[in-house]
């Protein structure tokens, strides 16, 4: 009988390479705006989530600050976030997305949900399409798992940083 730890990690390395094979399914449909998938991270946390701080992005996209430098100076000039003085903390800009972003944005993932749908509706049987659902909200629920459970891995580290500081 199996080992169910080892089925959970063939699993896990399944999943991991097909996220990885269809996240590279969107090259083919882009718009000649050719916007990276970080450029397309960073406008749609801006979307979802409201103005941020270069510091939240990179952590957000879990990449150094100083490594959103360049990414962030070619959204400002091609003018699809703006920049403005963050109130609590002067010395930070809060970045937010702008309507041309907005709308590129918008363009870009229908473009790519699109090509999927299509892909979709030709490769699979009904009753596949259906598992697919399925499958999405297995997907949904892990992934809130894994984020609930990465915040709470973050708590903890400040909280050990506190205690070092602590006399």
């Amino acid at each position: 009988m199996p080992d169910p730890s080892d089925t959970a990690i063939d699993t896990a390395n399944q999943l991991h390479r097909n996220a990885l094979r269809l996240l590279r399914l969107p090259r083919g449909t882009r718009s000649t705006e050719g916007l990276s998938l970080s450029k397309l991270a960073v406008l749609g946390h801006l979307y979802r989530e409201g103005a941020a701080t270069a510091t939240l992005l990179a952590a957000y996209l879990r990449v150094q600050p100083q490594s959103l430098t360049r990414l962030i100076g070619d959204l400002d000039r091609r003018k699809l976030i703006t920049r403005r003085p963050n109130e609590a903390d002067r010395r930070q800009n809060l970045l937010e997305i702008t309507d041309k972003g907005v709308q590129l944005l918008t363009e870009e993932v229908q473009g790519q949900r699109t090509k999927l749908a299509q892909i979709i509706a030709e490769k699979l049987t009904p009753t596949e399409q259906e598992v697919l659902r399925l499958a999405c909200g297995l997907l949904d629920s892990l992934a809130a798992a894994t984020e609930a459970q990465t915040a709470a891995s973050g708590k903890e580290k400040e909280r050990g940083k506190t205690a070092e500081i602590s006399p």
